[in-house]
């Protein structure tokens, strides 16, 4: 007798979960470093500040579609310099940009993994990162990518 009434309610909450989130093993603790590493200069929603700290938020997953611009986004001091364990900081990024930039993920996405992230922060970018960004960010408009709004010098995604 209560068997359709409980299909129907387990249906509704499997229809609510999130989405899965390749590379992210845990969501909530990719969203709590997110909130202590970055939400600081990227806020919450990920829009930055135009003056200071490029917005992340329908931006970021840009970066994948273009050549460097996946090591730039490993590369970045707030990034290789994180106070986070190759593999928290792999989750991290896949995270960061599957929840604010889905509609630019690739098709052919492959998460970051803690050996490439290894990898990669082993040379972080520094006073170089603005101009590497730029760089970065002609090849997108090169290849069409629209990145209005987004011009600050900082050199973080």
């Amino acid at each position: 007798m209560f068997r359709p009434a409980l299909a129907l309610l387990i249906g509704t909450f499997a229809a609510a979960a999130p989405a899965a989130m390749p590379g992210v093993e845990n969501p909530a603790r990719a969203r709590q470093h997110y909130i202590l590493q970055c939400q600081g200069c990227h806020r919450p929603d990920a829009t930055g500040s135009p003056a200071t700290t490029p917005a992340m938020a329908n931006y970021a997953a840009r970066f994948l579609s273009v050549s460097g611009g996946r090591e730039y986004l490993s590369r970045v001091p707030g990034v290789a310099t994180a106070a986070l364990s190759d593999k928290d900081l792999a989750e991290l990024l896949n995270w960061t940009l599957i929840r604010f930039d889905p509609d630019h993920i690739p098709t052919n996405f492959k998460p970051y993994d803690a050996a490439e992230v290894a990898r990669l922060r082993r040379q972080p970018l520094r006073t170089e990162a603005s101009s590497i960004r730029r760089q970065l960010v002609t090849k997108m408009e090169k290849d069409g990518a629209r990145v209005a709004g987004n011009s600050n010098s900082k050199g973080e995604p």
